[in-house]
């Protein structure tokens, strides 16, 4: 801008002082004097006329700072708020994550109980261990809980690697808030300088030569921040759509998981139902049985009481018989007595050996009932076993278990 003083003014003054060490031999007093005045006003003229240049230079400077805090102040807000909602965006991932977290702790002890049922299902009778509905839903509850760990597991790693580029977001924002902010204390401490204000302060020492930028236009300088912007941006759309997909796992994981638990538990009610229900019928049986063996013993005393009975019948007529072999000779005939004796001995001689088979055969009877009755007894020992199993032991943990929504 000095350049644009008057030239002639300058050559003027150059003229003047050349004139004046040539000597005043040639140049009278008031030419000089005249001379002289005219220079002092032309010296007047071009320090107010460097004033008003240095004066508009300093405006000019001003405008340009005032925009340039302008723009700094505007992006500094889009940054600032771009960085209150990418710490939202992490607090709320962060309550996401712990959610995740404590429903992955959740299926541990879920899991400790199918497999402890399961466990100990094994150590039924051999008669009763085969694979029965119970066993179908238990093996399908462990393999739904060891696959919604899995998956839980995988949710919470894509969260923490969301987490990390949030972060990594955040970072931007905040590393390039700092630098406007202090680019903003610099410009705003130019636009207060004045020459008074630096020679009070003394000048500054002369600093290193930064880093040349590779920003060189207003264009850059904005589209660095919008890029920064950007990125967070899309964070947050990304991890808008990871909390919408977290939330639907954990909602669907938790149905799925209370479903197959209810599955199960009324498997197992219903094979109590039926383990009870044959023990019934069986404990029912056993007292038939027990009556019946009761009956049998109480027939074959009867039977024995009759045989001997008719043993004693039967020594009776034998004793006739013997006696009537003392008649005179010509009394010994078969008279019509002698032959009913003789009879009655074949008759009583039958009837015993028929009762005596009969004892025999009331012994079989009984024989069998009381395998039928140890049968009966092992069978019940081994429903009741069972019912112990299902019941007792698989029943009371599964109780102390519920799955909650997550």
């Amino acid at each position: 801008m000095l350049r644009g003083v008057s030239r002639q003014r300058a050559v003027s003054i150059m003229d003047h002082t050349l004139q004046t060490r040539e000597g005043f031999s040639s140049v009278n007093i008031a030419g000089t004097l005249h001379q002289s005045e005219r220079f002092r006003a032309e010296c007047k003229e071009l320090i107010k006329e460097t004033k008003q240049i240095c004066k508009r230079m300093q405006e000019d400077e001003n405008q340009q700072f005032d925009q340039k805090l302008r723009g700094i102040q505007f992006l500094k807000k889009e940054l600032e708020l771009k960085l209150d909602e990418m710490i939202l965006e992490i607090d709320d991932l962060v309550v996401l994550q712990s959610r995740v977290t404590k429903a992955l702790d959740a299926c541990k002890e879920p899991l400790e109980v199918t497999e402890l049922c399961m466990k100990e299902r094994l150590k039924r009778p051999d008669s009763e261990r085969f694979h029965d509905e119970v066993d179908s839903e238990l093996q399908k509850e462990r393999e739904g809980l060891k696959g919604v760990a899995s998956l839980l597991q995988r949710v919470t790693e894509q969260i923490s690697e969301q987490l990390r580029l949030n972060r990594s977001a955040k970072h931007d924002l905040e590393k390039d808030l700092k630098e406007k902010s202090e680019a903003q204390n610099v410009d705003n401490f130019c636009a207060l300088m004045h020459s008074l204000s630096l020679s009070l302060q003394h000048r500054p020492k002369t600093h290193p030569q930064p880093e040349p930028s590779s920003v060189e236009t207003l264009e850059q300088w904005e589209n660095f921040s919008y890029a920064n912007m950007a990125k967070a941006e899309q964070q947050k759309t990304n991890c808008r759509s990871l909390q919408a997909l977290v939330q639907s796992v954990l909602e669907q994981t938790a149905a799925d998981l209370q479903k197959q638990s209810q599955a199960t538990t009324a498997a197992l009610q219903m094979n109590i139902q039926k383990m009870k229900a044959a023990k019934h019928q069986m404990e029912d049986e056993l007292v038939k049985i027990q009556s019946e063996i009761n009956n049998q013993t109480k027939t074959r005393e009867d039977l024995r009481v009759a045989v001997t009975e008719n043993e004693e019948f039967l020594s009776l007529t034998q004793a006739k018989l013997s006696l009537r072999h003392e008649r005179p000779g010509k009394e010994q005939w078969r008279d019509p007595a002698q032959r009913k004796l003789i009879a009655d001995v074949q008759k009583i001689t039958e009837h015993i050996k028929q009762l005596q088979q009969e004892v025999a055969r009331s012994e079989d009877e009984e024989r069998l009932l009381l395998h039928c009755q140890l049968r009966l007894q092992e069978g019940i020992d081994i429903k009741a076993n069972c019912v112990y199993i299902d019941e007792v032991v698989c029943m009371q943990h599964r109780e102390a278990v519920t799955i909650q929504n997550f």
